[in-house]
Formats: C-alpha cells, sequence, structure tokens
C-alpha cells in the first residue's frame, strides 16, 4: 500500500470512549425526565379518575336519597326513636307503599355511616355502600317542621381520598325538605 492511502485510513476520525460516556450520560437524563414525567402523568391521571368516581358515587346516593325522602312519610333515628336536632351517623325512612323503591309493601330503610379505617366513612343503604371516602360519620342534621315550614334533613358528605390532605376535600351538601310533613 502507499503511504497515501495508509494516512487516510489513519486518519479516518471515530468516537473515544469519553465522548461514547458523555453522550451516553446525557442521552439517559433526557429519557429518565421523559419517563418521570409520564409516570408522574398517569398517577395524576388514576387519582383525577379515582376522585371523581368517589365524587360521582356521593352525587348518586344524595339524589337516591332525595328521591326517597321526598317521598317518605317520615324519618326517625336508626333504633326508631325521634332524631335530634344534633348530627346523626344514621337515619331510618319510612318508604309507603306507592314509592317506587318501597315494593308495594310500607318499608323502612337505613341509612348510616359507618367506619371504615381511621378517618374513612362509606354511607350505606340498608347495609349495600352508596358511598365512599367520607370523612365525617356525623352527615345528618334533622329540623322538624315548624309553623312556617316543613321538616328537612341537611346532608353533609365531605369526599376526600386523601384525608391527610385537606384541600383535596370536595363537600356535597344538600337541604332535603320531607314533602310529606305537615307544617304545625
Amino acid at each position: 500500500m502507499t503511504a497515501r492511502v495508509l494516512s487516510r485510513l489513519r486518519g479516518q476520525g471515530g468516537y473515544s470512549l469519553v465522548e461514547l460516556v458523555a453522550v451516553m450520560a446525557i442521552f439517559l437524563m433526557i429519557v429518565g425526565g421523559l419517563t418521570t414525567l409520564f409516570t408522574s402523568g398517569a398517577r395524576a391521571e388514576i387519582d383525577l379518575n379515582r376522585r371523581f368516581e368517589a365524587q360521582q358515587s356521593a352525587r348518586l346516593a344524595m339524589d337516591r336519597l332525595r328521591r326517597e325522602l321526598h317521598c317518605s312519610s317520615g324519618i326517625t333515628a336508626a333504633d326508631g326513636s325521634p332524631l335530634p336536632t344534633s348530627p346523626v351517623t344514621a337515619i331510618r325512612v319510612t318508604l309507603p307503599s306507592h314509592c317506587p323503591t318501597a315494593g308495594g309493601v310500607t318499608t323502612n330503610i337505613v341509612y348510616d355511616a359507618v367506619q371504615v379505617t381511621g378517618v374513612r366513612f362509606q354511607v350505606r343503604r340498608a347495609g349495600v355502600v352508596i358511598a365512599d371516602y367520607i370523612t365525617n360519620d356525623d352527615v345528618f342534621t334533622y329540623t322538624a317542621q315548624s309553623v312556617t315550614s316543613r321538616a328537612l334533613l341537611h346532608v353533609d358528605l365531605p369526599v376526600n381520598l386523601n384525608p391527610n390532605e385537606g384541600w383535596t376535600t370536595w363537600r356535597l351538601v344538600d337541604d332535603i325538605v320531607l314533602r310529606n310533613t305537615l307544617r304545625e
């Protein structure tokens, strides 16, 4: 071979080990950042979906309770005694036979809030869970009828998947008028 060919072969450059390590380090930093971004986005989506489901179940529970209270002939404490004006954890709703959910027979349905863990409660209807991740068990407050108004039930459902984060609490509050009560 001629000297010119040998010098051309020697002149062809490549990458040194230091350059390869530097490029790989930069590449790994970029891929690591993108992976972190995607995983945090996926976690945020899962958290948002869980919050939505908890809020939606509370809305559906409130709607069901509202429909049954509007049809009911009265409410009492879960043990059948008159309701106090302070917040309670359970109520008994008397549904006349003409109510759609009574099944043609006068029925008593108990709504209650039961503790699952330290600060997590569930609202149940006749033992079936209808709302979860409630942060308080005193969800029902009764106001008796008076000369100027019918009886009403104040329902307060604070929903939070992570009770340690108070800023994420979502409240569903409603005053449900008992239509079948009379003014005194």
